[in-house]
Formats: C-alpha cells, structure tokens, sequence
C-alpha cells in the first residue's frame, strides 16, 4: 500500500526527526499507509498537528541502571521508558529485558502500543519500556538487584494513574515481583495497581500468564470462522517457545489443532505426532533450557533443525510468536506455496513488511499483532480493574471477558475495513479503528 500524498511529509518528519530507529519508522509507516482514507473522509484529523502529535512521545525517558554481579563487579544498564499517548488513559505496556533494547525499539513497541490499547476498548494510553540487561544466565539475586536498580529510578514516573508497566520478553512474574517490592519499599505504598503481571497471591490476575497466547488464538479462531473453518485438524505452526508461544499452543490444541512445531534461538523442533505441551513447559518454565533438549527426553518422531527457519516447515496456520521481524519476505513465500491459510502475529510485529504484502496479495488471512495479541494488555486492564475494587476474578471468568473483548476485536477490525472499502484488510481496519478512538480522544482534549 502507498502512502498518500498528504501524509508523505509526516512520514518524513518522523524519519528525519528520529534517525536511524528502523523498527519506529517500520510502524508509523505502517499505520499511516492505512490513514489516506481516513483523512479525505474527516479532514479535520490533518488539522492541529494530530498526526504529527500522535507520532511524537509525550515522554522519552533513559537512565542509568547501575548494579553489582555476584562476583562483586559493578555492570551498567541502559534503561528506558517511552510514554508515547495517554488521550485514553494511563501509559500502558511492558518492559522488556533483552540486550537488542534500545530506543528505536522501545518507540516502536509503545507506538504499536496506542493502537492496540486503544482497539482493546479500555481505557488506557500506549508506552513501553525496557532495559539492555540480559538475565539469561545471571543468577537469581543479580537479577533481583538489577531489577531493584532499575526501579529505583523508574518509580518516580509510574503509578496507577499515571503509566502502569507490565512484563514483556525478559520479564515475567519474578521480574514484576523484584521490581514492584522495590517500588514498595520506596513509596511505602502497596499500590497494587502500579504494575500488572503480579503473582496471584499478591495482586494478580488468573489468565494474565496464558492472555496473550489464548487472545491471538481467540481472534484467529474468529478470523477462521469468517470463512466457515476451523482450527480442528489444521497443522499449526508456532515460532518461539516462551511465554506466548506456550499458551497459544494450548489453546491451539484445545481447538482441536495440531502443532507441529516451536522453536527458540538455537532453531526449531518438530513432532509430526503433535508437540508434547506438557514437556515444552518443563523445558521452559522449570529447565529454563533450550528447546533442542525436547527430542532427547522426548524421542520418538521429534527432531531438532539449528540455523534454519521454521517456516519451512509445511502448516495451514502460522503464529510468529518470537520477536519482530522474525517472519521475511522469503519465508512467507514458502508459507504460501506450503499452502498455508491463516496467519497471527502473537509477537509485536513479526513480519516484514514483504511478508505481509505476499500473505495479502495470496489471500491468505492475515491477524496483525496490534489487533490479534491485545490480550496481554487487554487481561492487564482487567487486572487493574480488580486491584482498584480490591476483587479477584476466577479463572473461568477472566477467560470469558477475554474471549469477548479479543471477538470484538476482530469484529471492530472487520466492520472498519468493510467500510473503508478493505474487506477483508486486518491491518488497515486495526491502524483505522484504532486511529480513530486515539484521535477522536485527543481532539476532546485540546492541543496538549
């Protein structure tokens, strides 16, 4: 899709102002591809900047994350926290811990992060944050203490009203339990609602671990309905294997799929016979090993494939569940000439633009991450929305509010498509829908 003349020069502005993020410019080109339409439609969206605006972080933050190794060596970290629009709410999304973390990428996560908040239709703004740190390897204590560090500086711009992190890749429970003591500790507060992704013992939310994986797969199973199929039978294929990877296998398999593969850094693992979860898990969340240990301790009918792409294997249904920019040109090539169906972004932006341009141009139904993995951030909102009544759902009734939040969703997403002139078009109906709630907000709100 070109981008229309009118919008040229904001695209431009966002390049030149903000060299060199590739991943940044990826995204805004990407949402404002999609906005001639919505311009020519309601030129007062062009008018006041808005689109200038909306590209532009109210807050870029970046500090220093001093820390002492187990060896008694001081390291230094870079830490950031981008709080990009709050015209829906408080700053809303994760901190991710990855030695790939840098600005650009933080930029893009919460630029992606407004739309996808704004289409989960709760009322929360988009921002990101994360560190360079690297935990794979460090201990339990240099982690804690690097999390201390870390939130030492953070707490001073958070809060429940104000931007509420979560965990992303790199952060789970334990990370989110290190930093939000610190935050305690500091404050002398016990302000539950600061950070979402907590143990369920102290403030957090069933689903919240399996939301995402479960979301993706929700808006795929609607997706898939649009055409009268269905999951069972299909040959699923999913890249990576932690937190989303996992529990979008599990729902795949509760839907009467069958997966195929997964895979880490160190390559991928197939099972014709369909993966064994149960061991996935093991390996994961208890070994915390890599993925090639599967075929050794399951054997039969698995094997292991290092440095080459899983996208090769053959699938009716593809979920890139690792990390951006995982899913090339080429591989989706292979994917449509394997005959594959439907695809779903579990990560945040995991096709190249290539790669989404063949998959449209083939037919193939196609889930944008900002539309199809909301339910992370969708369960968050519902974990700050117990922690303000001081309730706790259960399971079955989280799942349920899930499951029709990720519906409507995809409805929002079709029905905007569908009016636009799009049919069929995820990723123009969920840059326009979200676009549109965002804008309308800050018009409301005045030049701020």
């Amino acid at each position: 899709m070109n981008i229309d003349e009118k919008l040229e020069p904001v695209l431009a502005e966002v390049m030149a102002r903000n060299a060199g993020e590739a991943e940044f410019h990826q995204a805004a080109r990407e949402v404002l591809e999609s906005l001639g339409p919505v311009v020519a439609r309601h030129p007062a969206y062009a008018e006041g900047a808005l689109l200038e605006r909306i590209c532009e972080p109210e807050r870029q933050i970046i500090f220093r994350v001093p820390w002492v190794d187990d060896s008694g060596q001081v390291q230094i970290n870079r830490g950031f926290r981008v709080e990009f629009n709050s015209a829906l709410g408080p700053y809303k999304g994760g901190l991710r811990f990855h030695p790939s973390v840098n600005l650009g990428i933080v930029k893009f996560l919460g630029f992606e992060q407004i739309f996808k908040n704004a289409l989960s239709g709760m009322p929360i703004g988009g921002g990101k944050g994360g560190s360079d740190f690297n935990p794979r390897g460090r201990s339990e204590g240099e982690i804690m203490r690097f999390c201390q560090s870390f939130m030492t500086e953070l707490y001073r711009h958070i809060g429940e009203y104000t931007d509420v992190p979560a965990g992303d890749m790199g952060v789970g429970q334990r990370e989110i339990g290190f930093m939000f003591g610190q935050y305690k500790r500091i404050t002398n507060r016990y302000e539950s609602g600061v950070l979402t992704g907590k143990g369920l013992r102290w403030g957090g939310s069933r689903v919240r671990t399996e939301a995402t994986g479960y979301g993706t797969v929700y808006f795929l199973e609607r997706m898939l309905a649009t055409k009268g199929d269905s999951f069972e039978g299909k040959r699923v294929v999913v890249s990576g294997s932690g937190n989303v990877a996992i529990y979008a296998m599990e729902k795949v398999q509760e839907l009467g799929g069958i997966v195929v593969a997964c895979s880490d850094s160190g390559g991928y693992v197939t099972d014709e016979g369909g993966i064994d979860l149960t061991l996935v898990k093991e390996i994961k969340e208890q070994r915390r090993a890599r993925i090639a240990s599967y075929v050794e301790l399951n054997g039969a009918g698995a094997y292991h494939v290092a440095e080459a792409s899983i996208w090769d294997v053959p699938c009716d249904i593809a979920i890139p569940c690792a990390t951006q920019n995982e899913l090339s040109g080429k591989a989706a090539k292979r994917l449509v000439e394997n005959g594959v169906i439907a695809v779903a972004e579990g990560a945040n932006m995991p096709c190249t633009p290539e790669a989404v341009r063949l998959f449209q141009s083939a037919n193939t139904l196609f889930a944008p991450g900002k539309a199809s993995n909301a339910g992370g951030v969708a369960t968050s909102a519902l974990e700050m929305q117990q922690n303000a009544s001081r309730d706790s759902w259960t399971f079955e009734q989280t799942e349920a509010r899930l499951a029709t939040i990720m519906a409507a969703i995809h409805d929002r997403c079709a029905e905007t498509a569908e009016d636009y002139g799009m049919p069929g078009n995820y990723v123009a109906g969920a840059n326009i829908a979200g676009f549109i709630r965002v804008a309308e907000a800050m018009r409301a709100l005045g030049v701020i």
